[in-house]
């Protein structure tokens, strides 16, 4: 008896077993996946989409069938998967939107979303992890076929967003996306149209990138998104619910559509009735879509609104304007206003009008801005993170305008994004987060790191080392394991370069100013030691790419390219184009140095344009506006000499304290060194020096140009030794001088001069933050 019911026991445990080995995808094996009847259409898209990869990862088709191992279902849809979910995680479903459950149990694979972008995600999780990257096809990453890829029974993973909407907006797209669009991808008869095709494919790579939001293209160069036939359908289809800029109330683009569809002037004081009426036409075209609504007005493009003068005008026309638009809302929408997302955006003049005291109504988000480059202008304040619309930020990593454009390449630094990003998100804009992408490309990296953020806030680990991280991830996740390491370095030192200057600015020049000292290239303050050591940097990234490309595996070029190889080294080539031309003005280098670094940029634009057939033909214009940056240079001399350089005789980086105290002192790698430190408020760091002979020295102390989190200050205090300490606040006014050279040069600079103790040798500098957003880059000492 003893015998048999060991046996019993041990046949007992091991069936489960036998019947039940882990979920797996094989190459060259079919496989079946269900879901009820009643999904909505971005579930089948998603289901198309991921079907697309399974098939070229495991040279396998995927089949909708009865006896299916992939079961699929959103909560109220009755499914399979609903029915079979453990309850705590349903409870967790059910109060998060656009969120997924995904687990393996009995050899099946079960995916519930809490609605049907929660679905969506969910299926498509499958594609990233076999392998697929979001960016198969907008940067022809090439997709690596597998033998086979386990899930063990058991696997659970449950995700939902951290922020509602997420999303981009394609903008300034004159030079890349609209004439790529309309003549090479998409053909278009009608002059400056974007079609279903292309945002087919923009659809997608937002769906692989779990986002949900779009702001189509809006200038005067293209047909509106909703004046082309399709658009509105593509967009249904994937799910992506379309909203529209801060000069663009209503879903209208009035740049572009008033003078198609409005009548007289684009005035709602003295014209009321026939803006309302072009406002309520499209309302009534989107009923059954999904969209964002942008409340209040402005000019026709970016201009500041018609029929309303003074402040005080603007105040009382805006207050109009919105109770007009709400009532149109609830009349053709929704009688629940609640139930409709809308927006309002406080920019430029509008910002002004809302500190008057607008009273925008409590469910529609407010939406920040940064200041165009990167640096958030405005933070939800306590009143603000408490209404029910709460908040959101709308963010450049492309920008037309002034002090000076960048269309061309995407530089922004990563730490940048993320240091204001989180604290924006810490500060309650949870809501919306929109990125202004430009054309999209060369932007890749930065549109997926912010998309990751808004996704799951705490997915990077809050310092440089998380940073580098999710970098380095990405970069594996494309080129491979052997190369990430040789290529993380790269890239640091690609956006180290162009924190301390961006390419586009290199020729100290300036778009939109009146001043014509700002038109022509010029020298830019730096000695000739200083010129050499930044071409010296360039030179050494630049040799690097090339020597990894010979080893970059065939398939994988054309990614290599697009991501890498173009960037990195049409930067550098920019840089030794007007740096070399800068030393010639001198006579102390060859012009032809200059010539021949114009020459490999257009070399490399037209082989960009060349790749994969021509598949980005029209794409990449290394002239955007045709700025005298980016031209051939006149071989002229400077009358003006070259600056001397003057070597302080001390200088620390943020991290290079020796001692803090309060919370240390946080690197997350930005700075013109990449040392540069997060101090909270009312910490401080302190840093040591021995003098020199003389007893007078100058303490330049650079910061991030960030801007105010709290009122209209953001200060720091220094002390020096046993000296009274000083407060010292660096805030700038919106486009005065200051900023556009904090903005040019991501440093806002402060002296304090002052005489030391001959007595003392050794010495100490203490810097305390007094505000929140203090980020230390470099403190550097000079004898006078």
């Amino acid at each position: 008896m003893n015998l048999k019911l060991l046996l019993l026991l041990i046949v007992s445990f091991a069936v489960p077993q036998l019947l039940f080995a882990d979920f797996i995808f094989r190459n060259g094996k079919n496989m079946e996946i269900s879901f009820p009847g009643g999904e909505e259409d971005v579930v089948q898209t998603a289901v198309d989409i991921f079907s697309k990869d399974f098939s070229a990862v495991f040279n396998a088709n995927l089949l909708k069938g009865s006896n299916a191992q992939i079961i699929v279902g959103t909560l109220g849809n009755h499914s399979l998967a609903e029915k079979l979910i453990d309850q705590a995680s349903l409870e967790k479903l059910k109060i998060h939107s656009e969120g997924y459950a995904l687990w393996v149990e009995k050899d099946k694979m079960y995916i519930l979303g809490s609605d049907k972008r929660g679905t969506a995600y969910g299926i498509l999780e499958l594609s990233r992890r076999i392998g697929v990257s979001p960016w198969e096809w907008w940067a022809d990453a090439a997709i690596a076929r597998k033998n086979s890829l386990s899930f063990k029974n058991g696997f659970q993973l449950l995700e939902h967003p951290s922020v509602a909407y997420r999303g981009i907006f394609i903008n300034d797209e004159d030079f890349g996306l609209m004439p790529w669009s309309s003549r090479t991808f998409e053909p278009s008869k009608i002059k400056g149209q974007i079609g279903p095709k292309t945002h087919a494919q923009i659809f997608e790579l937002l769906l692989r990138l779990r986002a949900n939001a779009f702001w189509p293209a809006m200038h005067e160069v293209s047909v509106a998104f909703f004046q082309t036939p399709g658009n509105r359908e593509m967009a249904d289809k994937y799910g992506i619910v379309v909203g529209s800029s801060h000069c663009e109330p209503m879903m209208r683009s009035a740049n572009t559509e008033w003078k198609i569809d409005g009548k007289g002037n684009y005035d709602y004081v003295n014209n009321r009735e026939n803006v309302l009426r072009f406002w309520e036409t499209r309302v009534k075209e989107l009923t059954n879509s999904d969209n964002i609504y942008t409340l209040g007005i402005r000019g026709v493009h970016d201009g500041k609104m018609q029929g309303a003068n003074t402040l005080k005008e603007q105040f009382d026309a805006i207050t109009s304007i919105i109770k007009d638009q709400r009532i149109m809302i609830s009349e053709n929408l929704n009688p629940d206003l609640t139930k409709v997302p809308q927006v309002f955006i406080p920019y430029k003049e509008v910002l002004d009008v809302y500190k008057m005291g607008l009273k925008v109504p409590d469910d529609v988000t407010l939406m920040w801005t940064d200041d165009n480059y990167g640096y958030i202008r405005h933070f939800p304040t306590e009143a603000e993170r408490n209404r029910k619309g709460g908040n959101g930020i709308y963010y450049h990593i492309s920008y037309w305008g002034r002090p000076h454009d960048y269309l061309w390449l995407s530089t922004n630094h990563p730490a940048q994004i993320y240091t204001q990003m989180k604290l924006a998100y810490d500060k309650g804009a949870k809501d919306m987060w929109i990125l202004n992408v430009g054309d999209i490309k060369p932007g890749e990296y930065l549109t997926e790191l912010f998309l990751d953020m808004a996704w799951n806030i705490d997915s990077i680990e809050d310092n440089k080392k998380g940073l580098d991280q999710h970098l380095k991830t990405w970069l594996t996740r494309e080129f491979g394991q052997p190369y990430a390491a040789d290529l993380l370095a790269v890239m640091n030192e690609y956006y180290r370069l162009a924190y301390i200057r961006k390419p586009e600015f290199m020729g100290n020049t300036r778009t939109e100013e009146t001043d014509p000292k700002f038109k022509e290239v010029t020298d830019l303050p730096w000695s000739e030691q200083e010129i050499k050591n930044r071409i010296a940097d360039y030179d050494k990234i630049s040799e690097k790419v090339v020597q990894l490309s010979k080893a970059i595996p065939a398939d994988k070029q054309n990614a290599w390219f697009e991501l890498i190889e173009y960037p990195v080294r049409g930067a550098a080539e920019l840089n030794r184009k007007l740096l070399y031309a800068q030393l010639a003005r001198h006579g102390r280098a060859n012009w032809s140095q200059s010539e021949a670094a114009y020459d490999a940029i257009e070399k490399l634009t037209t082989k960009y344009t060349t790749l994969a057939n021509g598949k980005w033909k029209n794409m990449m214009d290394f002239k955007p506006r045709n700025l005298a940056v980016f031209q051939k240079l006149p071989q002229v001399k400077s009358a003006t000499p070259l600056k001397t350089f003057q070597a302080p005789f001390a200088t620390f980086n943020g991290n290079e304290f020796v001692k803090f105290e309060g919370t240390k002192p946080v690197s997350h790698g930005l700075g013109h060194q990449s040392g540069a430190v997060s101090i909270k408020k009312g910490d401080h760091a302190v840093y040591e020096f021995n003098s020199l002979a003389k007893d007078s020295i100058r303490v330049e102390v650079a910061l991030a140009p960030n801007l105010p989190v709290e009122g209209k200050l953001i200060r720091f205090e220094i002390k020096i030794d046993d000296q009274a300490p000083k407060i010292v606040d660096y805030h700038t006014s919106d486009r005065n001088e200051e900023w556009k050279i904090n903005v040019l040069t991501n440093q806002a600079k402060r002296m304090i001069i002052t005489r030391l103790d001959n007595k003392q040798r050794n010495h100490s500098i203490t810097i305390k933050a007094l505000d929140e957003n203090v980020v230390l880059d470099q403190i550097k000492i000079y004898n006078l």
